[in-house]
């Protein structure tokens, strides 16, 4: 992230202090950030506190009329910027944005750029509901150039419990990450992928089970990075936090517990699937018995039984059509690339990542990851460590070059 740039618009409205931490967050990670204020945000949230978290001062629109600059202001803005973020988006942006009206900086600046555009509405959900707003959103999004999040729902500032809420900035910032890395080409669009994630859990009682530390935020990243690009997407799961999943309104999301019901619902959503992702970490083997009750202490066998569960990646493998692709994961220790190398080509993958879940910051439960990706016509692609989300998006161009 070092070096981007990414222009952020704040519009007039209560979650314009959402935006500091959006602001905060991409500075810190070594993005370049300015700022445009409109008068009505000026409002809600001032100048130096904007120009504080950029580092830069931010941009008002007595700057726009003031002849200080050596070119245009809204010029030199719009051709900076790689990403342009409006957030919050206010109904009277939006209708200005449909229309192609430019009457202060920032709808000037939208105009002078063509650079993706990240509409993060805010309003009152009264307002939202309205038709006119909704056809001018509606219509927005026709024009590849522009890109939505949001609005979630919930409690809103006026006391009305309905759809209106900016989304966090945990989901914008994730949204800036992957339109900095695609250009904001939609280049998985009409595409249906099928995503695992999350750890299997197979019980020996109600409350003993065989597990492993996977908490599916790699499977996740990967869903988010899909859908940024224009993909429809499947997403099995095992038990995850449910936080995890509050980015992902627009994903079929399926929840399972064990690795059965995660085969039942991987080969009921296969065949519509063009890529296959399993990024699940299945387990190997399960209690030959299952109690219904749970065991006391004293009648905890001394030799657990154990019977090994279907290899799902293999049958996947096994099943797939001549238009249909399937990617595994294997999590290793020591050599990653040769055991990686021996699970792809023994299930029939097309490809696989191999991640080393010995080294710090990686693997299982780290909001980082890295790791090897190997495909069946014998390419390697080593990937050094990066965050989840953006794993994900090398990953998926990894998969189109298979």
């Amino acid at each position: 992230m070092q070096g981007r740039r990414v222009l952020v618009g704040i519009g007039g409205g209560i979650a314009a202090y959402k935006v500091c931490e959006v602001i905060s967050s991409l500075a810190k990670s070594g993005v370049e950030v300015r700022a445009i204020l409109t008068q009505s945000a000026q409002q809600f949230i001032t100048p130096l506190t904007i120009s504080t978290l950029c580092r830069h001062p931010a941009c008002t629109d007595q700057d726009f009329w003031q002849p200080t600059h050596a070119r245009p202001l809204h010029i030199e803005l719009g051709e900076w910027a790689e990403v342009l973020v409006i957030a919050p988006l206010t109904a009277n942006t939006l209708a200005k944005l449909v229309y192609g009206l430019a009457d202060n900086l920032l709808t000037n600046t939208v105009l002078a750029s063509t650079c993706p555009a990240l509409l993060a509405p805010a309003m009152n959900t009264d307002m939202w509901e309205q038709q006119t707003v909704q056809r001018n959103w509606t219509q927005l999004q026709s024009d590849p150039r522009y890109h939505p999040v949001g609005p979630g729902a919930g409690m809103l500032a006026c006391d009305r419990i309905g759809t209106g809420r900016m989304a966090e900035p945990a989901e914008i910032l994730s949204c800036i990450d992957s339109l900095l890395h695609t250009k904001g080409q939609r280049d998985l669009a009409g595409k249906h992928l099928l995503i695992s994630t999350g750890g299997t859990r197979e019980h020996l009682d109600p409350v003993r089970f065989i597990g492993n530390p996977s908490t599916g935020k790699m499977g996740i990243a990967l869903a988010q990075a899909a859908t940024h690009r224009g993909a429809s997407v499947t997403l099995v799961h095992g038990p995850v936090e449910p936080g995890l999943l509050a980015s992902l309104a627009t994903v079929r999301a399926i929840p399972v517990v064990s690795a059965a019901e995660m085969r039942q619902a991987l080969l009921e959503y296969f065949p519509h699937a063009d890529w296959t992702i399993m990024a699940a970490a299945v387990a190997d083997v399960s209690p030959a018995h299952y109690s219904s009750a749970k065991l006391p202490k004293a009648a905890l066998p001394a030799m657990l039984p154990l019977e090994p569960v279907p290899d799902i990646a293999a049958e996947l493998g096994s099943l797939k059509r001549p238009h249909q692709k399937v990617i595994g994961f294997a999590a290793q220790t020591g050599d990653i690339v040769t055991p990686a190398l021996e699970k792809l080509l023994r299930k029939k993958l097309d490809a696989i990542a191999a991640n080393p879940i010995d080294q710090p910051d990686s693997g299982f439960g780290s909001d980082t990851n890295q790791a090897v990706f190997l495909d069946s016509q014998g390419r390697q692609r080593a990937i050094g460590p990066c965050s989840k989300l953006q794993m994900a998006h090398q990953l998926l161009d990894f998969i189109q070059s298979v």
